[in-house]
């Protein structure tokens, strides 16, 4: 089993399913005790800001605001730079413990020894 899992969750509100599927991918990584990556791109960008997790709604899903809780408690979770930028949230937007990275950072990220990389 890979030693550390990157997740890339590209979708949102726009795919709540898949949206769904990539955060609880991550917190059941995180409670299986895997090192885990959280990158949010594209719409999924909304959910580095307060309380947009908790607009969220899918039928049958655990709440969003709770997946991240669970993540953020032993992983990462880190805002892509451009999509942040085309957004406007800059880092005092942020929850806090949230950083914003580029794509140099996720590049170094996946191609590390024992990394398996996810794309939602």
């Amino acid at each position: 089993m890979a030693k550390k899992l990157v997740i890339k969750v590209t979708a949102g509100a726009d795919a709540p399913e898949r949206c769904s599927q990539a955060f609880t991918v991550a917190a059941v990584a995180v409670a299986s005790g895997v090192e885990v990556s959280l990158w949010l791109t594209g719409e999924s960008a909304w959910f580095a800001l307060p309380g947009r997790a908790a607009e969220f709604e899918l039928p049958h899903s655990a709440p969003l605001p709770d997946l991240i809780e669970s993540i953020m408690a032993a992983g990462r979770i880190t805002l892509c730079t451009q999509c942040a930028v085309r957004r406007d949230i800059g880092e005092a937007d942020v929850l806090e413990g949230v950083r914003i990275a580029g794509a140099q950072v996720f590049v170094s990220e996946i191609m590390a020894d024992g990394v398996q990389a996810l794309v939602y």
